[in-house]
């Protein structure tokens, strides 16, 4: 009861911040981002294109990565409109492709820029069942598995970054709390419902694809810490707020459900918040494989969470991003 009236009321944590903070609020005090190079997935509208501002604002290159272009160089002359000396770049990718994420990233390795800073942000909910062209479910293939290559692929160059420059590389996953509402054995939920087995159920799905994203960032900072790497990992929950993805089920119930909700919701400026804190703020260092609410460490549901479930989901992971190199290769045999 008293976290849920803290909320309603704005009141700081521990952090100095809460709920009503905002992305600009909880970056005035974080050192100039002008030698920081920052890749934001999902900086096409929502949260993303907040997040990419802010940062942008405080000076950091942003490389953004978009499966609509069109979308991206849109964002790119927003925040060029308001920020004319801000330094964008524009790189195709869809998450949902395995060969995307490895386009993308030779691309990126291509421009031979540094990298700092990785903000996995991009999310989808599809409503309906669809198989990602590697033969992955899509909203887990999107929120997460795209995820998963994209960092495995760029930690060498985080991690020479941070070598080389000094400077502490940080990865913040977007998560949502509603990976809480997934329960049970989500590698045989998830190979059920590709092989069709079982019914398709939209929200389980998503929950399942936010809770390997908290995994994910568990056995993460555990493999940069066993690497002595100056890197660290964490994951956020930006709230609740009524993105395009929400405004993508609107309807009569939804509309009613949001409405009796209004008081719950974040703007998304206070929304990007949590992500602009974990991502450059000073109290952020060296704190590594933790979860973030309204900008405050917060204590993951462990009925879901564990070590041995996020090593158990890294290996899985491992296995479907190299089974799907293998496809590929017979492909072009």
């Amino acid at each position: 009861m008293q976290e849920t009236i803290r909320y309603l009321l704005g009141r700081a944590g521990a952090s100095g911040y809460g709920s009503k903070s905002t992305a600009e609020d909880v970056t005035k005090t974080s050192p100039d981002l002008h030698a920081i190079t920052a890749i934001i997935t999902g900086a096409t509208s929502g949260i993303g294109e907040e997040t990419a501002r802010v940062l942008a604002m405080r000076g950091a290159r942003l490389v953004l990565p978009a499966r609509n272009l069109k979308a991206a160089l849109e964002t790119k002359s927003r925040i060029a409109g308001e920020l004319p000396e801000s330094e964008i770049i524009v790189l195709p990718l869809d998450l949902s492709s395995l060969s995307s994420v490895r386009s993308f990233v030779s691309r990126f390795l291509g421009l031979h820029l540094p990298l700092n800073l990785l903000i996995n942000n991009a999310g989808k909910f599809s409503h309906n069942f669809e198989l990602s062209e590697d033969g992955i479910e899509i909203t887990f293939a999107t929120n997460y598995l795209g995820h998963f290559l994209l960092t495995k692929l760029l930690i060498e160059k985080m991690v020479e970054t941070a070598s080389t420059t000094g400077i502490e590389g940080r990865i913040v996953n977007v998560s949502s709390g509603i990976y809480t509402w997934f329960s049970g054995d989500g590698l045989l939920y998830l190979d059920l419902v590709t092989r069709k087995k079982i019914e398709y159920d939209a929200t389980r799905t998503y929950a399942l694809s936010k809770l390997a994203n908290v995994l994910h960032t568990i056995e993460l900072a555990e493999k940069l810490e066993e690497m002595g790497a100056n890197v660290i990992a964490n994951c956020v929950h930006p709230g609740i707020v009524r993105t395009r993805l929400t405004r993508d089920r609107e309807g009569f119930l939804t509309d009613l459900v949001f409405a009796m909700a209004s008081k719950l919701l974040k703007t998304i400026p206070q929304a990007a918040a949590t992500t602009c804190y974990v991502a450059v703020h000073p109290a952020v260092a060296g704190v590594t494989g933790k979860y973030f609410v309204d900008c405050n460490e917060a204590s993951p549901s462990d009925e879901v969470v564990s070590m041995k479930e996020a090593a158990r989901f890294w290996s899985a992971s491992e296995e479907m991003t190299m089974e799907n190199t293998s496809k590929e290769k017979d492909k072009a045999m």
